[in-house]
């Protein structure tokens, strides 16, 4: 049966595959502490996970055993990386070829060109992932050695390396980062590890290969793709901390001093986009910055990386066609190359579609979340504060304002629809349903009409 299915519906059935699992894991006692976890919970813990979002019902650090927090940990890690790509790996080590559908899913994943050596490819991914994770680790380990005893610290450090590079955010500590604000080593590795899982393999891979042949003084250039990742990631890094320090200064930051207010910013700016730890209270973020944060969240990472969103290339080309229309030029061009028309329609088509399912989903949320009647500007605050939940659930961020735990049933229910479609892409989501091309290509006659 699973040989009949397209490469997008394989996607989705081995992400939905291991999310049940994962929660049939997590509802058994030696998962948690105190009463069996519900079912609705569970699903929504291991859905979190897997997508790595880090939306949570529970407190991870106080209801689930150690057990439970390694499974969590694992679901991470699977999600992070695909599970395809573990299942590659499994082929590998029994010797199997790969299946060419199986070929055409890694390519697609981690890049935008044909690749020819699939495995080699999945073994530079993963000493690149394991090599990542183990040197923020260290450095984890080394500024949590003592504070905490040997064991627990090095548990600490594994865990928030894995779930900073996965971009997943979840913490077995309490109040996530907020406790560490102003340390400069646990913000600045934090950081790093969320940068360079949200990059993408591809674009990590080769500034590697870069840096080696300047560094040898050969003549080689950066593909348009890298280019344009790198640049709308220091944008959004940088414009963003300078908007969250400006508008949280009678907020969060008020009395805080310059430096760690700013640190604290970069922080928030850097998670917002895909990670979701936080070192600031985003429940007393004034209505600009929530604002700020759920634009940051829409956008996400970028193609091929551990994050979620829209992407950053999306943006973009998105951002490039407009700038193309005012300007009154039919072609869409960046740093002395033309893009294609295909992609300029991709780019399109993902943020209609992502914009589409989050007004639907705001729709349902806030007629299943309404309770009994309520002031207008509680009903108004509410409405943000779903907003911000569904943007942050679809990016795979795990930011919230707070009211997780507070939804019902069905709202935790439709959070997790929204975490599994923007973990597998809202475009993959629709291919679902497709399995085939239609036959045949031919165009009507063409017509206008008035637009604008």
């Amino acid at each position: 049966m699973l040989k009949r299915l397209t490469p997008p519906q394989l996607v989705v059935v081995s992400f939905a595959a291991i999310i049940l699992i994962g929660s049939l894991l997590l509802v058994q006692p030696m998962a948690v502490h105190g009463a069996p976890l519900k079912f609705i919970d569970a699903l929504f813990t291991s859905a979190s996970a897997v997508c790595v979002t880090g939306l949570v019902v529970v407190d991870t650090g106080s209801r689930f055993t150690l057990a439970g927090q390694w499974i969590i940990l694992t679901l991470i890690q699977l999600g992070g990386l695909g599970i395809m790509t573990f299942s590659v790996v499994f082929i590998l080590l029994l010797g199997r070829k790969l299946a060419f559908r199986e070929k055409i899913l890694i390519s697609d994943t981690f890049s935008h060109l044909p690749v020819d050596n699939i495995a080699s490819l999945v073994k530079q991914i993963f000493i690149f992932t394991f090599a990542i994770e183990g040197v923020g680790a260290l450095l984890l380990f080394c500024r949590w050695l003592p504070e905490y005893p040997w064991p627990h610290a090095l548990y600490l450090a594994v865990f928030h390396a894995i779930s900073a590079f996965c971009n997943a955010g979840f913490s077995p500590l309490r109040d996530s980062l907020m406790g560490y604000r102003n340390d400069i080593l646990v913000n600045m590795t934090v950081m790093l590890l969320i940068i360079s899982g949200g990059l993408g393999f591809l674009v990590i891979m080769e500034l590697r290969y870069y840096l080696i042949h300047k560094m040898n003084r050969s003549r080689i250039f950066l593909s348009l793709h890298t280019k344009l990742v790198l640049t709308v990631t220091l944008l959004l890094i940088f414009g963003g901390m300078g908007l969250l320090y400006f508008t949280e200064q009678f907020h969060t930051l008020r009395q805080v001093p310059v430096g760690e207010g700013l640190l604290a910013a970069a922080f928030q700016s850097v998670t917002a986009r895909t990670a979701g730890f936080n070192t600031l209270d985003i429940g007393s973020f004034g209505n600009s910055s929530l604002l700020i944060v759920i634009c940051l969240m829409f956008i996400g990472a970028s193609p091929g990386s551990c994050g979620g969103g829209v992407k950053t290339t999306a943006l973009g080309v998105f951002a490039m066609m407009m700038w193309s229309r005012i300007c009154g030029r039919e072609h869409v061009s960046l740093y002395g190359r033309t893009l294609p028309r295909n992609t300029i329609f991709n780019a399109f088509s993902i943020i209609t579609a992502a914009g589409l399912i989050l007004v639907l989903f705001l729709l349902i949320l806030s007629i299943s979340e309404a309770s009994a009647p309520i002031p207008l500007a509680v009903e108004r605050g509410r409405f943000i504060n779903l907003l911000f939940e569904e943007v942050s659930a679809f990016a795979t961020v795990g930011l919230s304002t707070g009211i997780t735990s507070s939804l019902s049933g069905f709202g935790k229910f439709m959070i997790v629809m929204l975490m599994f479609i923007g973990r597998v892409g809202p475009l993959t989501a629709v291919l679902l349903f497709t399995r085939r091309q239609s036959k045949g290509d031919f165009q009507y006659a063409e017509e206008q009409v008035m637009i604008g």
